[in-house]
């Protein structure tokens, strides 16, 4: 027999759902990693990049690289334009394994009527944590063919998802039976120039209903500071959880891209020095993360850190063993082994 609390409500770890969030207003999920915020740990997520297949093992695979060692999975959206398996699907896949991800949704691809929807399927099957993206241009993906939405951009995309879980009702005004409990979150990059509008924007988005944010790489601590002395000034840091992205480089000539082609990511020289002269390059960018996720837990008003290492995803364990962040607490893992999580399909 179905269990439909348990549906609901999959990484539910003993609290009331109706006890209110410190610090945040209205009302919250029943997810575990929206606990781990209020007990004020710091917070490790990461994030899976959506297999091109339809095969569910695969995405039961890469999440267990992560086992003990992070809080919550991000499923991208169609990360860079291009296509593979929906993040509702990998969040449904995860969510049944006992994992709490986090799904992304980018305006890019559906209008607010195929969001609502898809809103309401995900909190059915027990997802509890959605990020509000606008999504990149279909123009850098593998369909530029396609035809653009934008219907919504994130600041109206967490607006909405307020508007369904606090008011209970579409923006058509229709109310609904049950209406989703989800942590809402949003993104920020700290490094785009202007710089100094970065946190008037971090406000705009806490405003429309952001309650977590997840950052851009970091790797210049300087303007971070700076970013996050002004958030704190602006009791930003009170209204929503803040969590900084870090990045594993493999070598030096991916930093020197990263840093040409991708906007608002600025890398020291001095890391690139680093890497260029290591003898072991990608340990030495595992090393440099590690530091920077060091650094950037004694800043005031952190809440934690997003590791991102595409097709490096085996390095986040060592990467976050390493750092010492979590101390001596071990975030949440299946007690199954992996082949244990296949049957879970």
């Amino acid at each position: 027999m179905i269990d439909i609390d348990t549906m609901r409500n999959p990484d539910k770890v003993g609290t009331n759902p109706g006890d209110p969030l410190p610090r945040l207003e209205g009302h919250v999920s029943h997810g575990r990693f929206e606990q781990v915020l209020r007990a004020g740990h710091f917070a490790v997520t990461t994030e899976i990049a959506p297999p091109d297949s339809a095969d569910p093992t695969e995405v039961l695979r890469r999440a267990s690289l992560f086992d003990g060692y992070v809080d919550a999975i991000n499923a991208t959206d169609g990360s860079g334009a291009h296509c593979h398996m929906s993040s509702l699907a990998v969040c449904a896949i995860l969510t049944r394994a006992g994992y709490s991800p986090i799904l992304q949704v980018s305006c890019r691809d559906r209008n607010r009527i195929s969001i609502q929807g898809d809103t309401l399927g995900a909190a059915a099957l027990g997802v509890c944590n959605v990020l509000c993206l606008s999504g990149d241009d279909v123009g850098a993906g593998d369909h530029p063919e396609a035809k653009p939405v934008f219907d919504l951009d994130s600041v109206s995309l967490a607006q909405t998802i307020r508007t369904m879980r606090d008011d209970g009702q579409f923006l058509s005004g229709r109310k609904l039976d049950l209406a989703p409990r989800m942590l809402i979150g949003s993104s920020i990059n700290p490094f785009v120039p202007p710089i100094a509008n970065r946190a008037d924007q971090l406000a705009k988005k806490i405003a429309s209903g952001a309650e977590f944010i997840q950052s851009q790489y970091c790797f210049d601590m300087p303007v971070l500071k700076e970013f996050m002395a002004k958030a704190r000034d602006l009791g930003l840091t009170e209204k929503a959880y803040i969590i900084i992205g870090v990045g594993v480089l493999p070598s030096a000539k991916t930093a020197k891209w990263m840093r040409s082609n991708v906007p608002g990511v600025h890398i020291p020289d001095e890391i690139i020095r680093r890497q260029e002269q290591a003898e072991k390059p990608k340990l030495e960018g595992r090393k440099i993360c590690a530091e920077i996720m060091q650094q950037i837990k004694e800043i005031d008003g952190v809440a934690g850190v997003h590791v991102m290492a595409y097709r490096q995803e085996k390095w986040v364990g060592d990467v976050v063993k390493r750092s010492g962040v979590l101390g001596d607490r071990k975030p949440w893992a299946p007690e199954h082994s992996f082949a244990d999580l296949q049957a879970v399909t």
